[in-house]
């Protein structure tokens, strides 16, 4: 594989400081781009890219902060503009994951997750858009959604809502964005490795892994290798899609035993 498909290129990747995030973030750096690493809390996220930096000799700058802020959301593409000099890739990872028994919901969780998920990815989308179309030449969009976007999951009603939004949200702006050379797509991921979800249950790993038809735990690694592929030069005539990374899970979608009830961020 090319290891510097990105060379030259600048990337925003949120909620980064670890899973998912963390390893697109690192991914990109690795084959060339700078990196501008968004999380919510600043100890992570300089933690994070310093960590990036170190492994990758590339640039990764950290920017923390709350992406359902319009305005923190709209400052990360200055902030990346004003290091790099230009924005290529804009990589809307950072979400909410919220649980909860339908019947006693409550409109501060329903707020929360909307705003982080839904509001946090649309106007960083927008801003991202408006600095491509000002650049000329295009530029990718990749939006996170989830196989809860596609099954239903117990007591995830809200946040399965969020990720079906998004896909909705890359399919409309196929419209507007396409005449101006910008991609926008969608990796819904499944089951994921990583350390928080490790934290919660030290077998998550193995328990995934016996549920999933190809009888491997997905990775993050897996992840990032489908975010860069939709935003690499060999996608630019892939828009509007969603690239679905959960092992086939999704054919069959067996639930294990979980512990309900608990609210994380990415």
């Amino acid at each position: 594989m090319n290891q510097q498909r990105f060379s030259n290129q600048n990337v925003i990747v949120t909620g980064a400081g670890e899973g998912i995030g963390w390893e697109v973030a690192r991914q990109f750096c690795r084959e060339g781009a700078s990196a501008l690493l968004n999380d919510l809390l600043p100890k992570r996220a300089i933690a994070a890219a310093e960590a990036i930096a170190e492994q990758t000799g590339g640039c990764c700058l950290p920017a923390p902060g709350d992406v359902a802020d319009i305005e923190l959301a709209r400052g990360l593409v200055a902030r990346a503009v004003e290091e790099f000099g230009a924005l290529d890739v804009c990589v809307c990872n950072a979400g909410l994951t919220s649980w909860g028994d339908f019947f006693s919901y409550s409109p501060a969780d329903f707020e929360r997750v909307v705003n982080v998920n839904l509001r946090g990815t649309y106007f960083l989308a927008q801003a991202a858009a408006r600095q491509f179309r000002a650049q000329g030449g295009g530029g990718r969009i990749v939006l996170m959604s989830s196989v809860t976007g596609h099954q239903a999951v117990p007591y995830l009603s809200a946040y399965g809502m969020t990720k079906a939004a998004l896909e909705m949200l890359a399919r409309n702006l196929v419209l507007e964005l396409s005449p101006h050379g910008i991609t926008i797509n969608c990796v819904a991921p499944g089951a994921v490795i990583t350390p928080r979800n490790l934290s919660d249950d030290p077998d998550y790993e193995a328990a995934w892994a016996a549920l999933t038809p190809t009888r491997q735990a997905i990775h993050t690694t897996d992840i990032a290798n489908a975010a860069l592929f939709l935003a690499a030069p060999a996608a630019s005539q892939i828009t509007g899609q969603t690239l679905v990374v959960d092992g086939g899970w999704s054919s069959t979608s067996p639930i294990p035993t979980m512990d309900y009830g608990r609210d994380y961020a990415n």
